[in-house]
């Protein structure tokens, strides 16, 4: 007996899954809070050098006097001063700009559109601007520890556990970030506060999974998924509405709390304590899900000892080790790392440009967001019909050709459409990841794997941010650079094998064997899709046939010669 027969018996997907989908659900909210908060608490306004006698943001030429140095286009240089005011009809070239130097008095900035940001709080632009990049990097860097630290955890310990933990470092150092009085601090508290969301981010997904059944499992992928993109539009929102980067971090951490006070509701995992032996706490666990979903005669059928007895489970110890052990792992370890590090390296080289376009930065970025619901449905109606492995590759794809498209248009309406449309399928491909990636891995190793793939991500997302300063070398250097990547890592997706309508693997032998591939399926009138009596043992189906949707069952009998 697998663990999904069990489930079919309490319910795969009744009041109890719903319930935690809901509450699961907030702390995907919360995460493109923080994960896309740098847009705006590190904007860089317009600025140019201090200049004593003028105001702030004057004018940089008073009668016949130029102070600023003006570039080819015209504007006034925001980095470069004159020691001497210069004669604005004279020559900039020859002996006048020999007394051209950098800002010797600080800056001033255009507080028009944004009142305070880390880069006019501690001057990170000109020569410095690597720094305020590299603050989006540090936090990253957070996220890459904390996939490893929380994803070891989460199958050591627990899934429950560790996402209270997460909660808390989330809101303690994000509170500290929005409090800090230096760069250095700043850059550490927003660095720790990664550690904590990585965990949100794993766990949040992977309780959400393992508490459904085959049908219902792109479903729940899909809501979960929208609900990240509930949090990106709602962060416009709150950068339009809140314009100062201590006040906006403070407002971003606040849902925090919200969700450790949900917490108290999210069940631990049924299939991870199986695998760690607890049949008591399992059968509580399914006993509750029984009760929620309307199946009283649960009790009658399964006892802990009949779990014991019946359940066949592993038992021993992971480790990150044991992701490349096996040949079949091996394979999709190292294509999913490539996938995660292409899917982040894109997204974030999309998502954190949202100047140059012909809409504000507030727009834009809530545009960003809104273009991911079609995108999360066009996915939702894809995966079930035509794979998992197609919508992941091709997604890819297509986003490398419109990032390469978007750089080689000139700024107006068009480009803003085709940098619309390349974000939709770069989300696409960042929805079908999650979704594909847990049903690669075990559940032995599921926290596992994804934290390693997490890692991929964060190292990908870390980049993102300094290959953007690159455009100082070559304006088309970084668009090339990111879409090459999404081309590659297209390509590294097309490599795995298809997942769709099929059981979860529990153990690594049902990985290596590919018994949840070969494992058949029958729609079985006497087994609904909301559970039932347990499923019937299918005869092998014929190599045509293609099962889809609720009430479809499968065996995990090896067939021989597997």
């Amino acid at each position: 007996m697998s663990f999904e027969d069990v489930l079919s018996e309490a319910g795969v997907f009744g009041r109890f899954q719903m319930l935690s989908l809901l509450i699961l659900c907030l702390p995907r909210v919360i995460l493109p809070l923080h994960f896309l908060l740098h847009i705006f608490i590190s904007a860089v306004p317009p600025h140019h050098c201090a200049i004593r006698p003028l105001g702030q943001m004057g004018n940089l030429s008073r009668g016949r006097f130029l102070y600023v140095p003006q570039e080819v286009d015209g504007t006034f240089s925001s980095c470069k001063m004159f020691s001497h005011p210069q004669l604005q009809n004279s020559s900039q070239d020859g002996a006048n700009m020999s007394s051209v130097q950098n800002c010797d008095q600080g800056w001033e900035y255009d507080h028009s559109t944004f009142t305070s940001t880390t880069a006019t709080e501690w001057d990170l632009v000109c020569d410095r601007k690597g720094l305020n990049q590299a603050s989006a990097t540090y936090f990253f860097v957070g996220l890459t520890a904390g996939s490893v630290v929380c994803g070891f955890a989460a199958d050591r310990f627990g899934r429950r556990w560790i996402l209270l933990v997460s909660f808390l470092i989330s809101t303690v150092f994000g509170v500290m970030s929005a409090a800090s009085v230096s760069y250095v601090m700043f850059s550490m508290c927003r660095l720790l506060s990664g550690v904590g969301l990585m965990g949100m981010t794993l766990i949040s997904i992977t309780l959400v999974l393992e508490w459904t059944d085959v049908a219902h499992r792109t479903l729940c992928g899909i809501v979960s998924s929208l609900s990240w993109t509930v949090g990106y539009m709602l962060l416009a929102l709150l950068a339009f509405l809140i314009r100062d980067w201590r006040r906006l971090i403070v407002a971003a951490t606040s849902p925090c709390l919200l969700a450790i006070a949900t917490w108290w509701w999210v069940p631990e995992s049924a299939r991870w304590l199986l695998t760690k032996q607890d049949w008591v706490s399992a059968h509580r666990c399914l006993s509750r899900c029984a009760e929620m979903n309307g199946r009283p005669d649960f009790h009658r059928k399964i006892s802990p000892e009949v779990l014991q007895k019946t359940v066949t489970v592993e038992c021993k110890k992971y480790n990150l080790w044991d992701l490349v052990k096996t040949r079949r792992l091996r394979k999709n370890t190292v294509c999913l790392g490539i996938m995660w590090f292409g899917v982040a390296f894109s997204y974030y080289g999309i998502s954190f440009k949202v100047t140059g376009f012909s809409l504000g930065p507030f727009l834009t970025h809530f545009i960003f967001g809104a273009v991911e619901i079609p995108a999360k449905v066009a996915v939702f109606l894809l995966l079930d019909r035509v794979g998992r492995k197609p919508c992941q590759g091709g997604s890819l794809l297509i986003t490398g050709g419109f990032i390469a498209l978007t750089s080689l248009l000139p700024p107006g309406h068009v480009r803003s459409v085709t940098a619309i449309l390349g974000k939709g399928f770069s989300e696409a491909a960042f929805t079908t990841a999650f979704l594909y990636t847990a049903e690669l891995y075990p559940t032995v190793l599921r926290q596992t794997g994804l934290g390693f793939c997490s890692f991929m991500t964060r190292l990908g997302s870390s980049l993102a941010p300094l290959v953007i300063l690159l455009e100082d070398v070559w304006h088309f250097l970084p668009p090339v650079v990111f879409s090459s990547m999404a081309l590659i890592s297209g390509g590294a997706a097309l490599l795995l094998v298809e997942t769709s309508c099929v059981r979860l693997p529990e153990t690594i032998e049902d990985v290596e064997l590919d018994r949840m591939r070969i494992a058949t399926v029958s729609r079985d009138p006497s087994v609904s899709s909301n559970g039932g009596s347990l499923p019937r043992t299918a005869l092998p189906a014929s190599p045509t046939s293609s099962p889809r949707g609720p009430g479809w069952t499968d065996t995990s009998q090896e067939l021989p010669g597997t």
